[in-house]
């Protein structure tokens, strides 16, 4: 399998969600995951378990971990980061992430595959596919 390895630096303002949408784009990324992502944000909008609620913070946040799997039309990404007092706050990232001094992202591009999403009745979201794009 051939991984490309794309790394980029965020800076100060930059929205994280719609930065990786653009990388994505930038790169045409097919199939791709989040490697690394080192930095940190001054605001977090995160969707938290059970899709039901939000959870939006403005204040200095270590970036912990972000994860993820990255389609054309869709990347579906978790973060945790932590406070002043190391609480981790976590959950799916939302527009509204906006980095404070600095990120430090890594992303890996599978030219040989092919993700998408499709509706999964059981579920009630739209779910991960992966095709072979040989």
């Amino acid at each position: 399998m051939s991984i490309e390895v794309i790394v980029v630096r965020l800076t100060k303002g930059m929205d994280l969600k719609q930065s990786l949408a653009n990388v994505v784009e930038k790169h045409s990324i097919k199939a791709g995951s989040i490697a690394s992502c080192s930095g940190c944000v001054s605001e977090l909008k995160l969707r938290l378990a059970g899709a039901e609620n939000t959870l939006t913070k403005q204040e200095a946040f270590e970036i912990v971990s972000v994860m993820g799997t990255l389609t054309r039309e869709h990347q579906h990404v978790h973060i945790s980061v932590s406070d002043r007092e190391g609480h981790v706050w976590g959950g799916h990232l939302m527009e509204g992430t906006i980095i404070d001094t600095t990120a430090e992202l890594i992303i890996h591009s599978y030219s040989n595959l092919e993700f998408t999403r499709a509706m999964d009745d059981s579920t009630g979201y739209t779910e991960l596919e992966v095709q072979s794009s040989n």
